[in-house]
């Protein structure tokens, strides 16, 4: 069972390279720069240099947003990304054997949960390939992100049902868990929007311009930091609720330190004009948070 517990978190820490991996594409504008998909300029492995590019490249470059020649940096960028989801696909076929061996006869709902795993990775796959045959509609790059956002929450409720703790008996810390989960959700739903823009105005600027970024986004950014700071308080307020039960405050003490350093990384992408580096950081920081924060939800009864 061990060795099946920590696969399955060893999983989840993957989901978590992904979406840092998508997060570097998209703040270092290489989302096209393998414009076909699941090739690269029509081979399997990106070319090294321009004199590996095939004799028709001209019809993939013209697919490009950013690049008017070929980019190597970009094209092996979104390469590397693409090879971590196919991997996590490879591990979650693992899993899902090893799950069907383990449970099948005694525990089908984690099983199907596995299943569930699974399918959604190729779905997050095939949006992928839709995101670059649209030449990086916003839209779906959104859907692209909430998406694996969630499927990290399904390894979180495997290791949930494998855990032999009994939950925590506190009705308002539950009430105030479950609305600190609703504000963080809309919280990185609007943050994609800002996103959304952030990408829009950058890209009519060429990607120049950074210190006036910011000030042409609309009034979603002040939403934005608002609800981030009702996020913070209810974080805050769980933590101190936390420290009447002895098996929820180690679990509270790291959502106050998640939450402290997505707070951070806010205030120095709005300081420091959305400099590239913080950008997958953030990101990071608010996904963790988020499935953190679903996990300890799981921890309490009503």
């Amino acid at each position: 069972m061990n060795a099946y517990i920590k696969y399955t978190k060893f999983v989840l820490l993957f989901v978590f390279l992904v979406i840092i991996a998508g997060s570097v594409v998209r703040t270092t504008q290489s989302g096209m720069g393998c414009p076909d998909w699941p090739h690269c300029y029509g081979r399997l492995i990106p070319p090294s240099s321009v004199n590996d590019l095939p004799p028709d490249y001209r019809k993939y470059l013209d697919k490009q947003d950013i690049d008017m020649e070929y980019n190597p940096v970009h094209a092996w960028v979104e390469y590397i990304n693409r090879l971590i989801t196919g991997a996590l696909g490879i591990l979650l076929v693992v899993h899902v054997g090893w799950t069907f061996k383990k449970f099948f006869s005694s525990r089908q709902s984690i099983c199907w949960l596995s299943c569930l795993f699974l399918v959604g990775t190729v779905f997050e796959a095939w949006l992928g390939k839709l995101v670059v045959d649209t030449n990086l509609a916003v839209v779906k790059i959104t859907l692209h992100m909430l998406g694996a956002l969630f499927l990290a929450l399904i390894p979180v409720l495997i290791l949930h049902k494998l855990d032999s703790n009994k939950p925590i008996h506190d009705k308002r810390l539950a009430i105030l868990t479950t609305i600190a989960l609703i504000v963080l959700l809309l919280q990185i739903i609007i943050g994609t929007d800002v996103r959304e823009q952030v990408d829009e105005i950058s890209k009519a600027l060429n990607y120049e311009q950074r210190d006036t970024w910011l000030g042409q986004i609309n009034t979603i950014f002040d939403v934005h930091r608002i609800v981030a700071v009702v996020t913070s308080l209810l974080v805050i307020f769980i933590f101190w609720r936390s420290l009447s039960h002895a098996a929820l405050q180690k679990k509270a003490l790291f959502l106050l330190l998640i939450v402290l350093l997505t707070a951070a990384a806010g205030f120095l992408m709005a300081s420091l004009n959305i400099p590239a580096f913080i950008q997958p950081v953030h990101l990071l920081l608010s996904s963790v948070l988020f499935i953190s924060l679903f996990a300890y939800r799981l921890n309490l009864k009503k």
